[in-house]
């Protein structure tokens, strides 16, 4: 049976990685009360990009969260991973791979960071150990990077890392307050850019 034939569930994904300064891993259960607390303290920073960050969730909220991640994970559904500083175990941020098509191997990677973490290439080097694992263990021929066309901060990671920017998709979505606005497309393609 050729690899793309092989049904998700039955593929065997490391659960976790590492890069430089980060543990990589998928979420499991009992770590909402640690992204609550980043959440918590980088509420300001994610409201204008992230519709899930405009009220402060609660510890159980976050822990319901994780969990379902935990459940996508196993099924193949989306891969939520979560950034452990590995000196000092403090959550850095969140990213994963989302919108999978496992029939094309295609993968988004999305990415926050706490606050107190910022501007210290965390983003950049998780970025880059995540793009390597959908290579590495998933086989990925399409690796995409979408972002509000207002979100420099995101786009300038993906510039910074060798994303293509392929497009401007107008009219792409709804931001937090509602306003249609335009989302940036970057990848990098298998045979291409790597």
């Amino acid at each position: 049976m050729e690899p793309d034939q092989i049904e998700p569930i039955l593929l065997n994904i490391p659960g976790s990685f590492t890069s430089s300064r980060l543990l990589i891993r998928a979420a499991q259960w009992g770590d909402g009360d640690a992204v609550n607390e980043a959440v918590h303290e980088s509420l300001a920073e994610l409201r204008p990009w992230m519709p899930w960050a405009q009220i402060a969730p609660t510890a159980e909220e976050s822990e319901a969260s994780i969990r379902r991640s935990h459940l996508q994970f196993l099924e193949r559904k989306d891969l939520r991973l979560l950034l452990f500083n590995k000196e000092t175990g403090q959550l850095v941020g969140s990213s994963g791979l989302h919108r999978i098509d496992w029939q094309t191997r295609k993968f988004e990677i999305g990415y926050w960071v706490r606050t107190s973490c910022s501007r210290q290439g965390y983003i950049s080097e998780a970025v880059t150990a995540i793009a390597d694992y959908a290579i590495r263990e998933l086989g990925a021929n399409r690796i995409e990077i979408r972002c509000d066309s207002r979100n420099t901060q995101s786009a300038r990671v993906a510039e910074r890392l060798g994303f293509t920017l392929e497009g401007i998709i107008r009219n792409d979505k709804r931001d937090v307050a509602g306003t249609l606005r335009d989302t940036l497309l970057f990848s990098k393609v298998r045979g291409v850019e790597y």
